[in-house]
């Protein structure tokens, strides 16, 4: 379909993949099919690369967590190369098991956890540097 995004609806969190038809979105959740249509526009769900206005704003390689938990499993270590979006560690909070993803594609260079560990919340996790 489109682009996968995480989304909560009523505290229960979903992969959905999310397409734009001119004004309408078409949603795919669990198999299941739906059309939505927002108040306000288009603008909602744009794509992260578009935010801002997409004038060559530098996208930041560093990852951290937006709230504290657990490391489950970490995927990278310095040196690795990443893809955008190339799962780099399971990070377990508020009981949920979550993919952090790769922001941009680039070589690893720092590593500040490791399984087992708990953190705390907007602590760099891994950062990457992009190509040049």
């Amino acid at each position: 379909m489109g682009e996968k995004r995480r989304v909560t609806v009523d505290g229960e969190e979903f992969e959905v993949d999310l397409e734009r038809d001119g004004d309408v979105w078409n949603v795919e959740i669990e198999g299941r099919r739906f059309s939505i249509q927002v108040e306000g526009g288009p603008s909602f769900g744009a794509s992260r690369r578009s935010a801002g206005g997409g004038r060559g704003k530098k996208r930041s390689g560093t990852i951290s967590s937006t709230i504290p938990g657990k490391v489950i499993s970490l995927h990278v270590t310095v040196g690795d190369e990443v893809k955008e979006g190339d799962v780099m560690i399971i990070l377990e909070a508020m009981k949920m098991q979550n993919e952090i993803q790769a922001p941009l594609s680039g070589t690893v260079t720092e590593v500040n956890c490791e399984s087992g560990e708990s953190v705390e919340a907007n602590v760099p996790l891994v950062v990457i540097e992009p190509p040049e």
